[in-house]
């Protein structure tokens, strides 16, 4: 781990939506600065993603000054999205949880209708800090996330996504490699590591910040998803099935929760502390 960095950042203003890379991020309680603070819902309210709608992988989310977004996708006029007024709230549905949101205004929801082909409708995490608690099984007092699957920040490795390759290589899909790493969505991914040497930490250091490592991160159709066109294959989740399958579930990456507050950069040393 002595030369393990930060390779690359990302973050997702819109669960769901493209990601944005960035050379420097604020770390804050609840994960990155401007990730996954935005998400869409259908019309009982439950969290619309890729696994329903993998076309969400080509619309964009620009984060504009003051928290509002800037919407864009192929063939749609863009839209400008202000941060809505906490005036009154909606219950969203996510992964089991109930969560509080806020409503976008009518020409969000209007834009992303005609995009999905849908009805849905956009909403706004307000107040992170108090909205979401992460899994009590995995977390401490007070700590809460945003709407990402469950816990604040996702890492991934270049180690661990090069033995994968190797591995699907080696199977019965072995044209639908190798797979870049935007498949897995994460918020960090580390160079300079062995292959699955993320599967063992407790604790590290990314640059002035240290998080706790909670649990190794379960794989959904999500990974399939061809990131630039949305088609649809089979891996990785055939070959981590037959490599990855841990407490029946299929895990590439791992979750991380922030201990303090800071920056991260881009090629910032990443130390392993417990």
């Amino acid at each position: 781990m002595g030369n393990a960095v930060l390779h690359s950042i990302h973050v997702h203003p819109v669960k769901a939506f493209r990601s944005t890379s960035l050379q420097e991020a604020e770390v804050e309680p609840w994960g990155l600065a401007g990730d996954r603070r935005w998400v869409l819902i259908d019309d009982g309210g439950k969290v619309v993603t890729q696994r329903e709608q993998p076309r969400l992988a080509l619309a964009a989310a620009e984060t504009l000054s003051g928290g509002g977004l800037r919407l864009s996708a192929e063939n749609c006029e863009p839209v400008t999205v202000p941060v809505p007024e906490p005036i009154g709230t909606t219950t969203v549905e996510i992964f089991g949880d109930k969560v509080e949101a806020v409503l976008a205004d009518t020409a969000a929801h209007d834009w992303c209708s005609r995009y999905v082909g849908a009805d849905v409708r956009l909403v706004h995490m307000d107040d992170p800090a108090v909205r979401r608690p992460v899994d009590p099984e995995f977390a401490l007092p007070g700590e809460t996330v945003s709407f990402a699957d469950g816990y604040p920040l996702l890492v991934t490795t270049l180690g661990s996504l090069d033995a994968l390759n190797s591995l699907i290589a080696q199977g019965d899909r072995a044209e639908e490699g190798p797979l870049p790493m935007s498949r897995f969505r994460p918020n960090v991914v580390v160079s300079g590591t062995g292959a699955w040497e993320e599967d063992d930490w407790s604790r590290i250091a990314i640059g002035e910040v240290t998080f706790r490592v909670t649990r190794m991160c379960g794989r959904c159709v999500v990974t399939t998803t061809d990131q630039d066109t949305a088609r649809r294959g089979k891996e990785p989740l055939r070959t981590l099935a037959r490599h990855r399958r841990f407490g029946g579930k299929l895990m590439f990456g791992t979750n991380l929760v922030p201990e303090r507050r800071g920056s991260v950069r881009v090629g910032d040393p990443v130390t392993v502390l417990a």
